[in-house]
């Protein structure tokens, strides 16, 4: 290790090169005062290796004073003492899961949706990176990075900060929760929910769809405008998918979801492809009835 060189015997050293006379001035005498140097011994009282560089290890049976000496921790006799048992092993019974089944199942089927807050959507339109005056559709939350660029089955609008939000906005996406569009149209905004695929928002986002809440038309009469509208537009843009199970069609007719298919429902008639609205009476004739001798007879439905 070179000697160390204190910063004032250095200045000493330079001071007398620079006002001493040139012809006088020798070696030995421009390098005395570097003779004497003082070197700390305190550091020696703290040296220690890196937390990284060593790595404790357990030593077992190595006695009692260890703590994991004799019986290396674990115990006397038994099984667990001279062997290996699994966590699932319940004493040679008949396992629960067996007598007494399983309740539910994991649906590997399910969509999973990408959550977004209302609390981001307004830090976004304070930032500038979106515009509240158009249409947010998921295009626009996807390529400003307010939804992850790793894309899902479609987005859904929780009401996490929901008294931060103070911008009425028109924003179109596949869920969300009745906070969230109670705080949306509180402030004077709209919410439409439409149902997408990860396929779709791909498109989207590469401009090969085009945004709407329309559904495709459907029936016979609808299928010249459909294709003259189509050969009118230089590019083909694939349609946006309409859901085909039960429960997103559902989902999407029912008006306290803000489905863009609720504009399907006739007046009275239940979002629910099964189950019917009861009506409030009906009419019994007596041909339906033993009695020859009842006219009529109303019944209330409850």
């Amino acid at each position: 290790m070179p000697p160390r060189l204190p910063l004032a015997q250095a200045a000493r050293c330079c001071r007398a090169l620079i006002q001493a006379p040139t012809s006088s001035t020798s070696v030995v005498s421009l390098f005395a005062a570097l003779s004497v140097q003082t070197r700390s011994a305190s550091i020696l009282g703290s040296l220690s290796d890196l937390k990284e560089a060593y790595h404790k290890r357990i030593r077992k049976g190595r006695g009692p004073s260890s703590g994991k000496g004799k019986t290396s921790g674990r115990g006397h006799n038994g099984q667990k003492q001279k062997g290996k048992v699994n966590p699932w092993f319940q004493g040679g019974q008949t396992p629960l899961i067996f007598s007494h089944g399983q309740k539910g199942f994991v649906n590997h089927r399910a969509p999973e949706m990408a959550e977004l807050n209302l609390d981001r959507v307004q830090a976004f339109i304070n930032a500038g990176r979106l515009d509240p005056t158009k249409r947010i559709t998921p295009r626009e939350l996807i390529l400003s990075g307010c939804v992850g660029k790793n894309l899902k089955d479609g987005i859904k609008l929780l009401a996490r900060g929901k008294d931060t939000l103070q911008t009425p906005i028109d924003i179109m996406v596949s869920r969300a929760s009745a906070a969230a569009i109670t705080s949306i149209e509180s402030v004077g905004g709209k919410i439409v929910t439409r149902y997408y695929t990860k396929e779709s928002l791909k498109r989207l986002v590469y401009g090969d769809s085009i945004s709407t809440d329309k559904p495709l038309p459907f029936g016979p009469e609808h299928v010249d405008a459909v294709l003259e509208d189509s050969r009118a537009t230089q590019k083909h843009y694939y349609r946006l998918p309409d859901p085909t199970g039960r429960w997103d069609i559902e989902y999407y007719r029912d008006p306290a979801h803000r489905g863009y298919l609720s504009h399907q429902l006739k007046p009275g008639e239940s979002p629910s492809l099964y189950f019917k609205v009861p009506g409030e009476k009906k009419t019994i004739y007596k041909s339906k009835v033993k009695d020859e001798g009842a006219a009529e007879l109303d019944v209330k439905l409850f």
